[in-house]
């Protein structure tokens, strides 16, 4: 009787033993495959897409897509509001697109965000407002510059930010990042929320050699939720240094303001075609292995209306401004009865200029280049009369977001 029993004991220590052994196999598997997941992604030829969000009350108040290319290091940033209205498919209606968020599972948000931008995320990687404290005070805090001084009283809390540049600790980054002044545009939210996150990366960046620690890498990456264990994140932060945030390209999902269903909403142009052609730019731009040490560079542009048609000039420029041109001049022509619409190129590279005029589908491009001296840090500008990099000179043949008949 005793051996039977020896016996039973010794079945049941065998099968706890494997079962414990398949655990610890699994995770393993888990463990293994997700760092060959950025591994991966990193040694492919592909744009790895990242999918941040800063939460506050088990809500986002920013979210942002980092696009990175290993191949050429180059990034763009954009913005997702959290009003941006669309038409929720689990829901079956419209509405804004972080109804849908749940902290606790973020897979349905960010299937919403990869349908808006007609791609797929990689990786999620979500803070909260309170670990944003200890996380700042980690890096030895955020340098932003801040244009205006702000003094607010909100409830019992005084919001105070001298304007210049500046240092945030975790306390005040946590809530530069995320107040609301009342009667604030929110074209100005979004600006001073995306110099953060900018300015946020670039701490990171800058404290890289830090976080190399073992013991500091697992102290900082403890503060973030991921679909990816503090190992692999860190890995993928690594590979992040080589971003010049200076040059990322920072966009935003634009629209128009509706009301639906008793609530303001952001309504993506074109049924939010206009966000996919954005997307599908970027793309471009970022894979593009072009040495041309201008491709960089942010093109300023100057739109004038030829045609008799009021405001067109400021909705073209809306559009220009989501593909991430700087349009520094609106105005009319010198009359309004030009037929045909035109490109008028005063510095910009060939490449640059035809993904310009592609964005409304002009084929009719004139060069009026600036002399160039050949030095890539000086330019012989002849003509002072443009600031511009590209003229737009609208005409009768746009139909308001393509050339028609070319």
């Amino acid at each position: 009787m005793k051996e039977k029993f020896l016996k039973s004991d010794a079945s049941i220590f065998l099968l706890g033993l494997i079962i414990l052994l398949l655990v610890f196999g699994i995770i393993f598997a888990v463990y293994t495959f997700r760092s060959n997941l950025v591994e991966d992604a990193l040694a492919s030829n592909r744009v790895i897409n990242v999918l941040f969000i800063i939460e506050d009350k088990n809500m986002p108040v920013s979210t942002y897509v980092l696009m990175y290319y290993p191949a050429t290091r180059r990034a763009a940033l954009f913005d997702i509001p959290g009003d941006l209205g669309l038409l929720i498919a689990r829901i079956n209606r419209v509405d804004r697109i972080d109804r849908v968020y749940d902290p606790n599972r973020i897979s349905g948000y960010q299937n919403e965000v990869e349908r808006l931008l007609g791609i797929e995320i990689n990786f999620s990687v979500v803070i909260t407002k309170e670990h944003l404290v200890s996380v700042v005070d980690l890096l030895d805090g955020v340098e932003i510059f801040i244009p205006s001084s702000v003094s607010h009283m909100e409830g019992d809390e005084l919001i105070l930010f001298p304007s210049g540049m500046t240092i945030l600790d975790g306390d005040k980054a946590s809530v530069y990042a995320t107040y609301t002044l009342p009667h604030e545009e929110s074209d100005m939210i979004a600006f001073r929320r995306q110099r953060f996150f900018l300015g946020f990366l670039n701490r990171q960046i800058q404290r890289n050699e830090w976080l190399a620690n073992a013991d500091a890498a697992k102290m900082y990456y403890s503060f973030f939720r991921s679909n990816l264990n503090q190992h692999t994140l860190g890995l993928l932060f690594n590979e992040f240094v080589h971003i010049d945030t200076d040059r990322t390209n920072f966009q935003s999902v634009t629209g128009n303001l509706r009301e639906v269903s008793g609530q303001m909403l952001v309504i993506p142009h074109w049924d939010g075609n206009l966000v996919k052609e954005v997307v599908r730019q970027t793309l471009g731009t970022l894979t593009r292995d072009i040495e041309d040490h201008l491709i960089e560079r942010v093109l300023t542009v100057e739109v004038l209306n030829g045609t008799a048609i009021n405001g067109l000039a400021g909705r073209t420029a809306e559009i220009l401004r989501s593909f991430g041109y700087d349009v520094i001049s609106i105005g009319n022509a010198d009359r309004t009865t030009y037929e045909n619409t035109v490109v008028i190129n005063r510095f910009a590279s060939e490449n640059m200029v035809q993904d310009f005029a592609g964005i409304i589908r002009c084929t009719n491009i004139r060069n009026e280049l600036v002399a160039y001296d050949g030095q890539e840090d000086e330019l012989l500008i002849t003509n002072l009369e443009f600031n511009a990099d590209i003229t737009l000179l609208i005409g009768r043949d746009f139909d308001g977001r393509y050339v028609t008949g070319n």
